[in-house]
């Protein structure tokens, strides 16, 4: 069973992923490649000049890879429930167990409607200020939580919230994930 199963290879979802795996959490991205991110550019990015989105999202990609993370590249998500205290996730050539999810689809929210969340009244699901749902350990980020705010250094702070309150959930204290230079 995976710790964490993160649907979704955008900014949010590859940052929850990298977070988790970084901390010592088995971790896999269910990626379709269908991230906004290819049409933009970045200039807005705090720490990034000018960054074309598709460039970005590769090197987010390696990063990801470089701590771990099992890509499942090309592989979608067709239905998920609940398994017991997980998660069963269900692909056209598999299925997985998985203890958390968070789901990183964009504004397609189809996934969070079949597991049972809770939505807001303007469409969104309804996530805590550490974006977890209704449904206890499943998460929900970025665009799915936002009427409008669809930035990618928004998504991407979401999806490390996520990545933070799992952390505190498994470590059973407060998390921080605060590297220094003797870290890096």
């Amino acid at each position: 069973m995976t710790h964490v199963t993160v649907i979704g290879g955008g900014p949010a979802g590859l940052s929850a992923a990298l977070f988790t795996a970084k901390n010592g959490l088995s971790t896999s991205v269910f990626d379709t490649d269908q991230t906004w991110m290819h049409k933009a550019h970045l200039f807005n990015y705090l720490g990034i000049e000018s960054v074309d989105g598709s460039s970005f999202v590769d090197d987010a990609r390696e990063q990801a890879e470089e701590f771990g993370v099992d890509r499942h590249q090309g592989e979608g998500v067709t239905g998920i429930e609940r398994n017991g205290g997980g998660f069963s996730v269900v692909t056209d050539d598999d299925e997985y167990d998985s203890e958390y999810v968070v789901l990183a689809t964009g504004a397609d929210r189809d996934l969070a409607e079949t597991l049972g969340c809770d939505f807001a009244d303007d469409g969104t699901v309804d996530v805590t200020i550490s974006m977890e749902t209704s449904v206890d350990n499943a998460y929900a980020t970025g665009a799915m939580v936002r009427a409008e705010e669809w930035q990618a250094v928004i998504s991407a702070g979401d999806g490390a919230a996520a990545a933070l309150n799992i952390l505190t959930k498994e470590k059973g204290e407060h998390f921080h994930d605060f590297d220094t230079p003797a870290d890096a």
